[in-house]
């Protein structure tokens, strides 16, 4: 791979069409440089996962994933033996002339070892992508056994031995804060906020990912989901609910918002009964009234002045 710095980052993973800025293509930079994890955090649906999927696209490797979820163990995460396989293989060996101890080695040896994503991201060239997704969704003994992997790049397989990386691969971490990580693991890692895009860049984004949609649309799109982050809710649209809606509108061929559209169409927006109701009763008509007053040319539209016809609006 030639010789990267931040700027070129910045411009590969655009390339793949995914908007950042100079925060984190630093970040991904020196998270490779320094080959250590890099953690990010932020609210659900602002890409958090997307940076490890472009970062894998734009170098041109594998992406190898590991879903954290409750209950998740090191044999989930690191291998297994496959015990069908073995069993099925003594079978076949029932009459065998070898020893014990010859068969004990075949029934251990790599072609009956079961790769979970750990252990393939060791074994892995070139160099692989490791997303560790959702990691505050597991307890805290297996962030523990992460924090010996993410350190040595190494693991002893009783039967065969020890297996040491290849290639120290490129690990991003994600987490909704579910629940807090601890300072040994955060202490390892880099740090990345990705926090809810203005205006300028969730529009940058919109056009860059729905395919046809019209300019105002896409416009009016981005100010009411800005207006809408500024409400109560149970769980704020972020940029994935923000592209399905899009997405939406574009097949229902709208060219601009108006209450029936956007009433037709709250659930590709709100995956809460209660969001979509609070919406419809209290904030839906006064959110139209301020995308109208808004200056007749969207190229006028900034995050400040969305912010403050909003707030107008509300007093």
């Amino acid at each position: 791979m030639e010789k990267l710095d931040v700027n070129s980052i910045q411009k590969m993973l655009e390339s793949q069409g995914y908007v950042t800025d100079t925060e984190v293509a630093t970040a991904a930079y020196l998270a490779m440089s320094l080959h250590k994890p890099l953690l990010v955090e932020g609210p659900a649906g602002v890409g958090k996962t997307e940076i490890a999927k472009v970062m894998a696209s734009a170098f041109k490797t594998k992406l190898i994933r590991l879903q954290c979820y409750e209950g998740i163990d090191a044999n989930m995460a690191l291998y297994e033996w496959n015990y069908q396989r073995q069993l099925l293989h003594i079978k076949m060996e029932e009459r065998s002339k070898k020893s014990i101890k010859e068969k004990e080695a075949d029934i251990f040896s790599e072609s009956f070892l079961l790769k979970r994503p750990l252990l393939e991201a060791l074994v892995t060239e070139p160099t692989p992508v490791l997303l560790i997704d959702e990691i505050d969704r597991s307890d805290e003994a297996f962030e523990s056994f992460l924090l010996e992997i993410l350190s040595d790049w190494q693991i002893t397989i009783p039967e065969i031995g020890t297996i040491s990386a290849a290639n120290i691969p490129y690990v991003v971490t994600t987490s909704n804060r579910t629940r807090e990580l601890s300072d040994a693991l955060r202490r390892r890692c880099l740090y990345l906020w990705i926090d809810y895009p203005p205006f300028e860049k969730e529009l940058a984004i919109v056009r860059s990912k729905v395919s046809g949609i019209d300019e105002r649309l896409a416009s009016e799109i981005c100010a009411f989901i800005q207006m809408t982050r500024t409400k109560k809710l149970q769980k704020l649209p972020g940029i994935a609910e923000t592209l399905d809606w899009a997405t939406a509108l574009v097949a229902l061929h709208r060219k601009h918002l108006d209450l029936k559209s956007v009433t037709e169409t709250l659930g590709a927006l709100f995956k809460s009964h209660d969001d979509a109701l609070q919406m419809k009763n209290q904030h839906l008509t006064k959110i139209l009234q301020a995308i109208e007053q808004l200056p007749q040319s969207e190229s006028a539209w900034s995050h400040e002045t969305i912010r403050a016809v909003s707030k107008g609006i509300e007093s």
